[in-house]
């Protein structure tokens, strides 16, 4: 993958604020939509959701997923060719005592501050995502598959 490839997909995750979740739901795939944000130099995503989900109970009693990440849609660009990454993820709830609950939901406040209302709601869940692969599309004939320390070190600095 070349460096503009990386930076291009590498902007996904840190501009778009919204991405497909999809989990298994009675050995059948669903899909609904989760804002998330990575933050910078980690490698797990974090989504905050409603445990009244049928998402967060899929991902309690099954939690690899997938996610989508596409750009939005641009006139004069055909859909296919918009720079996009698919990921598969293994979900872990994080537990509301402790360091990593309280600097997780900062990080989850510092870019979507119109949800502190919902940290206050005792349904509401921090999960965090451990990509395992990822599917990247940067345009027609630019895909890349990562895996392992590759794509620990492109969710942690775009690879460079």
């Amino acid at each position: 993958m070349d460096a503009d490839d990386a930076s291009s997909l590498r902007q996904l995750l840190t501009t778009e604020p919204v991405a497909a979740l999809g989990t298994l739901r009675g050995g059948e795939p669903a899909l609904s939509m989760v804002p998330f944000l990575l933050p910078a130099s980690e490698t797990e995503l974090l989504i905050h959701i409603s445990a009244l989900a049928n998402h967060t109970r899929d991902m309690r009693s099954h939690p690899r997923v997938g996610l989508l990440i596409t750009t939005s849609a641009r006139a004069g660009v055909a859909p296919q060719a918009l720079p996009r990454v698919s990921l598969q993820a293994d979900a872990r709830e994080l537990p509301r005592a402790g360091d990593e609950y309280a600097q997780a939901r900062a990080r989850y406040l510092a870019r979507f501050a119109d949800a502190a209302v919902t940290f206050e709601l005792a349904d509401f869940a921090l999960f965090a995502l451990q990509p395992v692969s990822a599917r990247l599309i940067a345009g027609f004939g630019r895909a890349h598959s990562l895996v392992g320390e590759r794509l620990m070190a492109w969710l942690r600095d775009g690879g460079a």
